[in-house]
């Protein structure tokens, strides 16, 4: 079990939910302040963290240096801006930071509709999911046109919504690359000019689109979260061999899977 004599959190490896902690971190310059310790989701959980977490499995998890233990990403991340108030991410003013909430409420079903999405295994369904992301961009579009017509951010800066919304974007990396979604030329221009200044913040460099789609290739074939497909030995989430050394896998996601071998993994 990792020292802790400043808060820890517990993570999964290019996890969507974790990233927004260290974005929040970044942007207060205080990186350093919280320790970050990996879990391998390809192995059962240690006893040590089942009991610190009282048997649930979801991360990430923080323990602070008493004990304390605080679970889901949005409430640790504000236990995060309260503890290390003098750099704030949020919006002081209480109109301002109700609109940013009313957008960060958006996040659940956006995020549940990606993972679906790429989950998928039938081609049929795909057109519905293609439809229901369009929705919530379109939905993106309308809110950021109302509150901030010129953008590119929901406010003056990246705030706490491009923070809880960033990692997402990036993670959606695997709908283009495997589903082939983007957003039409015309209709979204507000929301992907959002999209894109979310992207390039530099704030938000912990992952690359290449490490996302080579880790996510078993979402792509319905095997979530470390699971075996049928036939491999190794998931795509493996620490080793790393990312870097293996291929790109295959875009094609509704035909024949790719083995261990095609994906570097033997």
């Amino acid at each position: 079990m990792p020292d802790q004599s400043k808060p820890v959190v517990y993570h999964i490896p290019v996890c969507p939910f974790s990233q927004r902690l260290e974005i929040l971190l970044e942007l207060k310059g205080l990186r350093d302040r919280v320790a970050f310790h990996v879990i391998d989701i390809t192995k059962p959980r240690p006893d040590w963290l089942l009991e610190l977490t009282d048997g649930t499995t979801a991360l990430p998890v923080l323990a602070t240096e008493n004990g304390g233990v605080i679970k889901e990403s949005l409430v640790i991340m504000a236990y995060l801006e309260d503890r290390f108030a003098e750099r704030p991410v949020a919006r002081a003013d209480a109109y301002e930071r109700a609109v940013e909430n009313m957008l960060i409420a958006r996040e659940g079903p956006f995020t549940a509709t990606g993972y679906m999405f790429v989950l998928n295994q039938d081609p049929a369904a795909r057109a519905g999911f293609h439809d229901k992301m369009l929705g919530h961009y379109r939905d993106f579009d309308r809110f950021l046109r109302k509150h901030n017509p010129d953008g590119p951010f929901l406010f003056d800066r990246f705030g706490l919504a491009e923070t809880v919304f960033t990692p997402m974007f990036m993670r959606f990396w695997f709908l283009d690359y495997y589903e082939d979604f983007d957003l039409p030329v015309e209709g979204f221009e507000r929301v992907a000019a959002w999209r894109e200044a979310c992207l390039a913040h530099p704030a938000a460099g912990q992952v690359s689109r290449e490490e996302i789609v080579k880790l996510y290739y078993d979402y792509a074939q319905g095997a979530g979260n470390g699971a075996l497909l049928p036939g491999r030995a190794k998931s795509s989430f493996v620490f080793e061999p790393s990312w870097r050394a293996r291929p790109w896998p295959p875009r094609a996601k509704y035909g024949e899977p790719a083995d261990d071998a095609a994906l570097g993994l033997a």
